[in-house]
Parts: structure tokens; sequence; C-alpha cells
């Protein structure tokens, strides 16, 4: 099918965003001239970590579109995160049968489709790295049994791709342990602080090689959203449909105009909300970190508040590994990889125990309820209950702002990570 004849643009004009009418109304448009001749249908939305993205209700929207002539699939793009759990899928997906949902196994389920060249690694590094990088996608979606593929996700700043979503979806979110690993470890070589916010970056030109490559005869429709949030309540600013870069790039553009926030003067003190539905892990958690690294002055501090948060990987290898090496910053755990098969075996895991330091920098403080203080200061954070923290920074409004807290001191809150990026402005 030749997508380009049905994508559809559209872009909220007001603060109140897209509203529920404007949105299925779009995704009648996205389908209009091929809904009669569908049979079978995949939709590759995020997982709940991924709640903010209106991926969920975009995706209850197809599903009643095209439930009554076709069938319909969903398989969550996990990536290396965990199964979801009925209760989970209910709160993102609504009424769609859970019978309906595929789970992705991102060590087993995979079928190699090519290679990017180690040449063109190179390229894109700028000579850090030469290694080739297979690509891998789960095997449904190279199959053939499907007429359409609709990947539905959040265009949001992101620390190992630059902008995320888009073809990450399919070959992180739907991947193997091959372009997991290497496209995580190339994002930790190059530097965070270099990618986060933009496009372009050498992990997304790895991507775009592979899509270009690989994926020509695959019928995928990409669905993006941009979305913002202030306490409770959060908008649908943008959605953005097609079958390339014509959907991407708009994006991208709106995403780096409401989700980036420079600021004239480095933070002295940050503290970090995690919600306790859609964070349960650091691997998850530490985009308080991420997000927020370019924003904290040299010896600030970060408290992660962090209730939910009961363990370390979303993989139990990925956990273990944790566990064993900490975050000890990123020249300790480049030696750690020369010395140690484990950690060579799972680049991905060393690359998010890079990100999660901040290499002496500045202090983090994990605040929790389910980890308890030797884990956590195991892990290489310091550690603080979450009832006394939570007592320390009180936050009637849960408003993105500086506060006081109980002892007097100000610090600047951010209520979620996951839909932004704090800088310095003189740093990005």
């Amino acid at each position: 099918m030749d997508f380009s004849s049905f994508s559809q643009t559209v872009r909220a004009t007001t603060p109140s965003g897209i509203s529920d009418a404007e949105l299925a109304k779009l995704c009648e448009q996205t389908l209009a001239s091929c809904k009669k001749d569908l049979k079978r249908v995949l939709i590759l939305p995020p997982d709940h970590t991924r709640y903010f993205s209106a991926a969920g209700r975009i995706a209850n929207l197809y599903y009643h579109l095209l439930c009554d002539t076709a069938q319909v699939d969903l398989m969550p793009a996990l990536g290396s995160h965990v199964a979801m759990t009925p209760e989970e899928l209910s709160l993102m997906f609504g009424d769609i049968p859970q019978d309906r949902f595929l789970t992705h196994d991102w060590r087993r389920d995979v079928e190699k489709i090519g290679v990017v060249p180690g040449e063109f690694v190179k390229e894109v590094s700028e000579g850090l790295i030469d290694t080739p990088i297979d690509v891998e996608v789960n095997r449904r979606i190279v199959s053939g049994e499907y007429d359409l593929i609709l990947s539905v996700g959040q265009v949001v700043p992101h620390e190992v791709v630059g902008m995320a979503n888009y073809n990450k979806n399919v070959f992180v979110g739907c991947g193997g342990a091959g372009m997991i690993n290497a496209s995580h470890m190339l994002g930790a070589f190059y530097g965070m602080e270099r990618i986060m916010g933009k496009d372009h970056s050498p992990v997304r030109r790895v991507f775009d090689y592979a899509s270009e490559h690989f994926l020509n005869a695959v019928p995928l429709l990409y669905v993006l959203t941009v979305t913002t949030q202030q306490g409770a309540s959060w908008n649908l600013r943008g959605v953005f449909c097609g079958a390339g870069r014509d959907a991407f790039e708009p994006a991208v553009a709106l995403s780096q105009r409401e989700n980036l926030t420079l600021i004239d003067r480095p933070f002295e003190r940050v503290v970090v909300r995690l919600d306790p539905q859609e964070f349960k892990s650091t691997w998850l958690g530490n985009k308080a970190i991420y997000r927020t690294r370019m924003a904290i002055a040299d010896g600030g501090e970060l408290y992660i508040l962090a209730d939910g948060v009961e363990r370390f990987g979303e993989d139990r290898e990925i956990d273990r590994l944790i566990r064993k090496y900490g975050y000890v910053g990123r020249e300790r755990i480049l030696k750690l990889v020369r010395e140690n098969e484990d950690l060579a075996a799972n680049l991905s895991a060393a690359a998010h125990l890079i990100h999660g330091s901040s290499d002496g920098r500045f202090s983090i403080t994990y605040c929790t309820k389910r980890l308890t203080r030797p884990e956590v200061e195991q892990a290489g954070f310091s550690y603080l209950p979450y009832d006394k923290a939570s007592a320390l920074f009180q936050v009637p409004e849960r408003k993105d702002a500086f506060y006081t807290d109980a002892n007097g001191k100000p610090f600047y809150y951010i209520d979620n990570p996951a839909l932004g990026l704090w800088a310095d402005r003189a740093k990005f």
C-alpha cells in the first residue's frame, strides 16, 4: 500500500489541545482510503511507561474503527521492559479485549532482517565505534501476515536517540538484543548530553539506515503524538501521521517547543516525582536523572520521589547486573565492560549504568518505600526514606516550579520527567 496518499497532519492551535472529537476524526481520515481492504491489522503502541502519550486512547480508537471488519492485534513496544499486567493493559487501553494483545520478547521472538555496516556506524559516531549492528525486529512485523501496521507513540526528548519514537518504536521497542544493546551503547559512547532533544543523532541515523534498507516491504504507518503535562492534567498538543520523516520532523519541531525547558541559571536542588503507576524500576525512573542532568549545577542535589520503584532492571538479568556493578560512572563502567563477560554481553545495561551516574558532578538521592537503604546504596545512590522525603518536600499543586522545603531551603520541582528535558541554556 502507498500510505503517502492518506498521510495526515493535525496540530493543536489552542492551549487546550486536540479534543477527543478531533482525534477520532483524524484516526478515521488516516484509514479512509484503505479501510475496506484491511483484513489483519497490527498496532504497536508503547507500554504503560508512556501513559501520558495519548497512545492508549489512539490505539483504542483504531481498534474500534477496525474490529468489525478486520482482525486487530496489539503488541506493546516493550523493548526490554517487562510485560504489561492485565491491570496496566486496562488502564492504558480501556475496553480492548485482552486476548487481542501480544507480548514482545526481545531475547527470543525476533528475526534478523539486515545489518548496518560498520563503516556507516563509524561515520555517524565520528570514529568512536566501527562495529556492524544487527537489525532485528519482532517476527510478526516482517511475516507478511498484516495488511497494515500502525506504530503509535510519543515524540519527546530522549537520552539514547535524541527524540523518542518514530522508527525507534520498531527497532528498539519491537527489536532484539543486538539492536537494543548496540544503540544504547552507541548513544552512551557518543554522549547523552550531545544527543538529548535533537534529531539526526548517530543512533537515529542508524535507525534511518535500517528503515531505508530493510523496512521497504512492511506496510507501516506512524502515528506520532506530542503531549504536555501540568500537575495531574495533560494535553495532546499534536498528532502527526505518515509513512516516514514527513510525520516525524514536524513532531520533533513541536516537541522541541513544548517539551524543552531552557534555563538561564542551573538548579542547585531538584526534586523529581515518579508516578508510581508509571515507574517501578530505576531502569525507567532514571529519567529523573537523564532529563535534568543538563540543568543541575556542579555540586547540586537531585532527590527522586520514587514510592513505586521496587526493582532496578525491567529484565531479570539486567536487574542482576545493575545490583552487581552499580551506577559508578562512565570510566568505571567502560573498564568493567572490558573485564567482565556478563556486562559485555549486555551493553544496554552498561549504557544504562553510564547514563544513570552523574560522574560525581551532583548527588543523587533515591527516596523509596520498596527498595531498602542497603539496596539503594549498593547501586551507587544515596538513600532517604520516602515518607521523610515527602514530608520535607511538600508540593501542594504538583506544578513545576520553585518551592521551599520544610527547613526553608529552596528547590525546583518536576512532576513528570518523562515528558520533557531541562537544560542550562549555555550548555544546550
